[in-house]
């Protein structure tokens, strides 16, 4: 599906930046972004007929932080989740984030996971054929993480299509992958990821 995907010419930039309580925007990462097989497994299910017969369905609206960094092997644009998603629990009670639990495509099969609902009014179309999605991570938001008992950072984010098969629960699957260098969040700086997708 990477060919399929290449060939339709599908990129994606992000940019994240770090911003302490009333003080500016400081940009942390830029740099382009892995359009992963799940984009072509979604988009073979619309132009074939196979899945939904809602366009709403093929809406990019959700994302998943991570604290495990890139997959261990393997071609990174191949891959079906994060390594280290986060739980339902470690997006933060406190948080503005919505967060949704369900079922999520994974190489052909389900799993429950957590992801966060990307607000309409933070998705922007910027010209003909590009979409900025921004996603905001707030101060209260994934703070002070820890996996196995050890502190632990975000270094992995995804973007996923809301239910490309068209099943009466939405089955999102992992379209847009990065990783990034550790960030340790804490309630002191919000973060906010601007992530172009260009179609």
């Amino acid at each position: 599906m990477k060919n399929f995907t290449e060939d339709l010419g599908i990129t994606g930039h992000l940019t994240i930046s770090k911003k302490r309580r009333g003080g500016k925007e400081k940009v942390i990462f830029d740099d382009h972004n892995i359009i992963v097989s799940g984009m072509g497994v979604s988009l073979a299910y619309h132009f074939t007929g196979s899945g939904s017969d809602s366009v709403l369905d093929y809406q990019i609206d959700r994302f998943q932080l991570g604290v495990s960094g890139p997959p261990a092997g393997g071609v990174v644009s191949s891959i079906y989740e994060l390594s280290g998603g986060l739980l339902l629990h470690e997006y933060g009670a406190g948080s503005n984030l919505f967060i949704e639990l369900g079922d999520q495509i994974k190489n052909g099969t389900l799993s429950n996971t957590a992801a966060a609902k990307i607000p309409a009014s933070k998705i922007t179309k910027i010209g003909n054929a590009s979409v900025r999605y921004t996603l905001v991570v707030d101060e209260e938001a994934c703070n002070n993480l820890i996996r196995d008992g050890n502190p632990a950072s975000l270094n992995e984010v995804g973007l996923l299509i809301k239910n490309p098969t068209g099943w009466s629960v939405d089955r999102p699957i992992l379209v847009a992958y990065r990783n990034f260098s550790d960030i340790v969040k804490t309630d002191d700086f919000s973060l906010i990821f601007r992530w172009t997708i260009n179609f």
